[in-house]
This record gives C-alpha cells, structure tokens and sequence, in this order.
C-alpha cells in the first residue's frame, strides 16, 4: 500500500470513527458494568476512548463486529507484544498501520483496555 492510499485509508476511518463514536455514547446502555481486571482505571479509561474514536468503527463498539472479518478483541491473547505489533504495523493488509496515527502512549492505553475486557 503506498502513503497516498494509507492516507485515504486513514481519513476514511477517522470520518466513519466519528460517526460511530457519536453512536456509541448515544446508545451506550446506563449503568454499565466497569472492567475488573486489574490495572490502572486512568489508562483503562484512556484506551476505552481511544477505541471508541479509532477502533470501534471496524471492531465494534463491544469489542466484537459481527458480520465482519474483525475479531472479538475479547478473546485476543494475553500477548502485548504481538497486540502492539498488529496495532502499529497492521495485520494481513486487512487492518491498516496505526503507527504513524497513534503514539505508543496510545496504543499502551489501548492494550490495558481491552486486556481490562478480556474473556475466557
């Protein structure tokens, strides 16, 4: 993929990432439950927003897009190494580089997010 077309790519998701984010906090059901692994809440909280404004738009808001070639985060392996990877370089040129869009603080926070939502 060349610059111009990860560009296009980029922009493409920061206007769908918009969209559904405007639609999560609309339909985000009160009362919800707060994660409970263990972790920093602060970086928890920041991960949850960042995927809200970056990820939820292909992974879907509950971590999980049904109907879609996206997996439920959910169930991503206890491996931060390999999450990091994946979020800054891609994965199989179905989901696109992060690293240049999100710094490492981002992608950290991300990483305590969905391991705070982490399924058996």
């Amino acid at each position: 993929m060349n610059k111009r077309s990860l560009k296009w790519t980029a922009a493409c998701f920061a206007a769908v990432a918009a969209v559904a984010t405007a639609n999560a906090q609309t339909a985000a059901p009160s009362g919800a439950a707060e994660p409970t692994a263990g972790g920093d809440q602060a970086l928890i909280d920041r991960g949850k927003a960042t995927y809200a404004e970056k990820c939820s738009h292909c992974h879907g808001p509950g971590m999980l897009n049904a109907g879609t070639i996206t997996p439920d985060l959910r169930r991503f392996p206890d491996d931060q190494a390999r999450f990091l990877t994946t979020v800054k370089s891609g994965k199989n040129g179905k989901m696109p580089p992060w690293g240049d869009l999100l710094n490492d603080d981002q992608i950290g926070a991300l990483w305590a997010y969905v391991s705070s939502q982490r399924k058996p």
